[in-house]
Formats: structure tokens, C-alpha cells, sequence
């Protein structure tokens, strides 16, 4: 199957397309000519769509990296063959960088506060990766080839004077995220039966939802109760928060799959 071929059977829409076309053209710049090459910070539609054009190439050497070990945004990396992974997140050409933007003590500003003035500044959403809001402070993951204009010009946020400094990635200092842990079975791995595990439904009220187009699954749009869902999968409920299918750890002796699945508070 040819590259236009492939990409007329995954992509789902004209914008995914041109997502999954750019990620082609990465890989073959690290394949072909020996360079990393990376793509822009991706959703989480955007690397499942990516995850399933490499599974449907093979599966070659990739790597999705957000700049810290719990990122929803992350870019996918493709390192020559000379490249240990590790390198590649750590090291000199890490794509990826960090700006610690201060606030006053009294300021509050809110994620949409501080990416809108991001965005205001000219920066397009790929170039921004995880906005890691705390007490007086967002860390903000980016491209490095877009660093110097956060930092010599952004100078506020809402009503608020700033001030932004680089970050080291190992100083980053995500905010504690509070989840529970649920452990359940269900007769199958269908996305309301594990949903319903998930957000603590009945099966026919997480039913309902879905088919009202009210989940997402990985950052798709899902309205079909019986899609099958895999380990690793985010499920997002609106209204009702998001969950992840942590662990699919066998069979009970009732013949019921057992789960373990993380819901954010």
C-alpha cells in the first residue's frame, strides 16, 4: 500500500490527513537521511491516529514524549538508528524545553488565562505542549524553536505582569493529580461496560451517554456503546471527569475480565 493509499484508509477527516502526512514525512527523514526528526505536539486524537499509522507501517522506532512522564501533549519522535531514546528526551536534541511564567502573590490566573496569552502572541496550539499550573507560577512545555518569544515577549497574563525564566525539564513540578483506584470485572472490554466500571454508572445510563455523544475515547469522538477498548485507553466523560483503562489483569473465576482503572478527581 502506497503513502497515499494508506493515508486515505486512516485518516477521517482532511485535518487528520494532513496530521498523519507530516508524521510520514518525519519518519522518513530519520529513516532515509539518519536525523531525529519529531513531529509537533500532538492531542490525544491526534497521537492515536498517529499510533495506528505506525502500527499499519510496521512499527517503527518511535517515541511519544510530553517533556515530563504523566503528559497529555506529546509530540512523536522518530530517532535514527544511532540514537538511544533516552538521548533524544535528555539530551542536546531534545526538542522539547520548559518556561517557568511567575505571577504576583495575589494573582489566580486560570490554564485558559495563561494559554490564551501564549496564543496571543502569535504561537500556534502545536507548538505548546502540558501548562503545568501552580501556586504562583505555569510551567509551560514548548517547542524550543518557539522559547525566545515566550520569553522576551510575554509580559502578561490577564490583568497580570509577568515574569517567564527557562526551566530544565528535571525541574518541572507537575501538581499533584488526586485519582482512585477502581478495580471491577465486566463480561467484556466494551467501551460502556468499562466506562460504566470507570465513572461508576449503571451499563445502560453510561449507554445513554455515549450514544448523546457526551464520550470520548482517546480524544476521539465515540458514540458506539460496543467499541472495543485496550489498555492504556482515556476515557473522557463530559461532565464527569476522565479515567484510564490501567490494567487489564485476567480472568475471574466467574469467567469475568478484571480491570483496574484510574479515575481523576
Amino acid at each position: 500500500m502506497n503513502k497515499t493509499e494508506l493515508l486515505g484508509k486512516l485518516s477521517t477527516s482532511p485535518e487528520e490527513r494532513l496530521v498523519l502526512a507530516r508524521a510520514m514525512d518525519k519518519l522518513d527523514l530519520a529513516q532515509n537521511r539518519g536525523v531525529p526528526a519529531h513531529t509537533p505536539f500532538l492531542s490525544l486524537a491526534e497521537q492515536d491516529g498517529v499510533a495506528r499509522l505506525l502500527a499499519a507501517c510496521g512499527h517503527p522506532g518511535h517515541l511519544f514524549w510530553g517533556g515530563w512522564e504523566g503528559a497529555e501533549r506529546k509530540l512523536c519522535a522518530f530517532p535514527p538508528d544511532w540514537m538511544e531514546a533516552e538521548a533524544f528526551q535528555t539530551g542536546e536534541e531534545c526538542p522539547i524545553t520548559a518556561v517557568t511564567v511567575a505571577v504576583p502573590p495575589d494573582a489566580k490566573p486560570t490554564h485558559r488565562d495563561y494559554l490564551g496569552a501564549i496564543l496571543g502572541l502569535g504561537l500556534t496550539r502545536e507548538k505548546i505542549g502540558d501548562l503545568l499550573v501552580g501556586e504562583g507560577t505555569c510551567q509551560v512545555l514548548l517547542l524550543r524553536e518557539v522559547e525566545h518569544v515566550l520569553l522576551t515577549q510575554l509580559d502578561q497574563v490577564g490583568r497580570w505582569r509577568v515574569r517567564v525564566s527557562p526551566c530544565p525539564l528535571a525541574e518541572l513540578r507537575p501538581p499533584e493529580q488526586k485519582v482512585k483506584v477502581i478495580r471491577d470485572t465486566v463480561a467484556a472490554l466494551r467501551l460502556d461496560a468499562v466506562a460504566a466500571s470507570g465513572f461508576s454508572l449503571s451499563r445502560s445510563r453510561m449507554a445513554a451517554l455515549i450514544s448523546s455523544k457526551k464520550l470520548t475515547l482517546n480524544g476521539r469522538e465515540c458514540d458506539k456503546p460496543d467499541r472495543t477498548v485496550e489498555e492504556g485507553d482515556v476515557l473522557t466523560c463530559r461532565g464527569l471527569g476522565k479515567c484510564v483503562l490501567k490494567e487489564v489483569s485476567g480472568t475471574s473465576k466467574k469467567g469475568r475480565i478484571m480491570l483496574v482503572l484510574e479515575r481523576y478527581l
